[in-house]
C-alpha cells in the first residue's frame, strides 16, 4: 500500500512520536509511507532523517492545496490528529480516497460541537482509538472504534547525556521524582506541585524534576512554587530532546492528569524500569491498573504523595511494580504488533471503500 501520514501539529509530543513509529513501522512491512506536515517542525524534520518522503506546509490553505495535489496517488490517509481529519473530511469528495483517523484523546464532545465532530468522525472509513477511553466518546454516539493501543520503541539510552544533565542540576545524592508532561490544564501541574508540597513534610532528600514545554497551566505552577516554597525541590526543566535518555535518573514517575487517552510517558517508564505514580484519568487506569503502578483519584495531592511516598521506603513493592509493568509493556505496546494490527485494517478500509465505487 502507499500511504500518506498526516500530522500538522507544532512542537514534538506523544502523538508525534507515534505518527513516527508508525510511519518506521509501515515501511518495515514494505509499504510505502510518506507524510504531510507542519514546515519545519520536529516531526518533519525527524522524518526527513529517517529517509521519508515529506510533504511540509505553512498554513492550512497550503497544507489544503498539497492535498489536493497528491491524495490519488495514495491508497489510504491517515490522520494522527482531530485538525487534519477536519481537512480530510471537509475535502474527501475531491479527494477520492479512504481516510483512517486515530483518535489519541479522551474528551467528551460538548452538546454545542456535537454535530460538527459527529459529522466529521463519521467521514473516517476507519475510526481507530489508542485506549478503551478514546474510544468511549464515538461509541456513545454510535460509531464503530478499533482500539490500537499505542506503540513503544525502546532505545538504546545515552547514559553521557543522563550524567551531564544530572551534574548541571545537582541531582546527586537525592532521590529524583519526575514527570514527563507539557504545563496544560488537563496535565494538572498544580497538584503535583501540591503533591511535591506534601511529600517534603514527611522528607527532605529527594527533588522533583518536570519535564516538558509550557502550556496554559505553567504560569499558575511556578506561582504556587513560589507560593509554597519549592523552588529548591521543584525543578522546571523545560522541553528536552531525547527525554528517554533522563528516564534512568528517575526514582519514581508521577503522572497527574485529569484527562488522559493513554499516556506514553508512562509506557516510556514501564520500558526503563521506572515505577510509576498516577491518576486514574481515562485510559491511564487501563495501563497503570493490575499492579503495574500506584493509582490515585484525579486531584488528591494528598493520595499521590503518600504512593511516592510508599514506593520509595518499600523496595519489594518498587520491583513487583517494575517487574509487572515491564511485561506488560512488552507485551501489549509492542511496535510490530500494533503495525501489523492497523495495516490490517487499512487493507479492510481500502476494500470497503472500493466496494462502495
Amino acid at each position: 500500500m502507499r500511504i500518506l501520514q498526516l500530522n500538522f501539529e507544532k512542537g514534538w509530543r506523544g502523538g508525534e512520536r507515534q505518527t513516527l513509529i508508525c510511519m518506521r513501522q509501515f515501511r518495515a512491512a514494505g509499504h510505502h509511507v510518506a507524510l504531510l506536515a507542519r514546515r519545519g517542525e520536529p516531526l518533519a524534520r525527524a522524518a526527513r532523517g529517517d529517509g521519508f518522503e515529506v510533504y511540509e506546509a505553512g498554513s492550512v490553505a497550503s497544507l489544503c492545496m498539497q492535498l489536493l495535489g497528491i491524495a490519488r496517488e495514495f491508497d489510504l490517509l491517515h490522520a494522527q490528529t482531530a485538525n487534519t481529519l477536519t481537512w480530510l473530511a471537509t475535502l474527501k469528495p475531491l479527494l477520492r480516497r479512504p481516510v483512517a483517523f486515530t483518535r489519541r484523546t479522551a474528551f467528551p464532545v460538548s452538546e454545542k460541537k456535537r454535530a460538527k465532530t459527529l459529522w466529521k468522525w463519521r467521514r473516517a472509513d476507519l475510526f481507530v482509538a489508542i485506549s478503551e477511553a478514546a474510544a468511549a466518546e464515538p461509541r456513545r454516539l454510535g460509531l464503530a472504534v478499533e482500539v490500537i493501543p499505542s506503540a513503544i520503541e525502546a532505545r538504546v539510552l545515552n547514559m553521557d547525556r543522563a550524567r551531564e544533565f544530572s551534574e548541571r542540576h545537582q541531582l546527586a545524592g537525592r532521590k529524583v521524582i519526575a514527570t514527563v508532561s507539557a504545563l496544560t490544564r488537563e496535565k494538572d501541574p498544580c497538584t503535583l506541585v501540591r503533591a511535591v508540597h506534601e511529600l517534603g513534610r514527611t522528607r527532605n532528600d529527594f527533588v522533583f524534576v518536570h519535564l516538558g514545554g509550557g502550556g496554559d497551566a505553567e504560569q499558575p505552577a511556578r506561582d504556587l512554587v513560589a507560593e509554597l516554597g519549592l523552588n529548591d525541590r521543584y525543578l522546571f526543566a523545560g522541553f528536552q530532546q531525547g527525554v528517554e535518555d533522563l528516564y534512568r535518573l528517575m526514582d519514581v514517575f508521577v503522572m497527574a492528569s485529569k484527562q488522559e487517552a493513554l499516556g506514553s510517558s508512562v509506557l516510556d517508564a514501564f520500558v526503563y524500569s521506572v515505577p510509576v505514580v498516577s491518576t486514574d484519568a481515562g485510559g491511564l487506569a487501563e495501563v497503570v491498573g493490575d499492579d503495574r503502578g500506584l493509582l490515585c483519584k484525579v486531584g488528591d495531592h494528598q493520595a499521590l504523595a503518600a504512593s511516592i511516598q510508599q514506593i520509595l521506603s518499600d523496595g519489594q513493592l518498587r520491583n513487583r511494580l517494575v517487574q509487572n509493568a515491564h511485561a506488560y509493556v512488552l507485551e501489549h505496546h509492542d511496535p510490530r504488533r500494533m503495525a501489523h494490527r492497523y495495516l490490517d485494517a487499512f487493507k479492510a478500509a481500502v476494500t470497503r471503500f472500493a466496494a462502495r465505487g
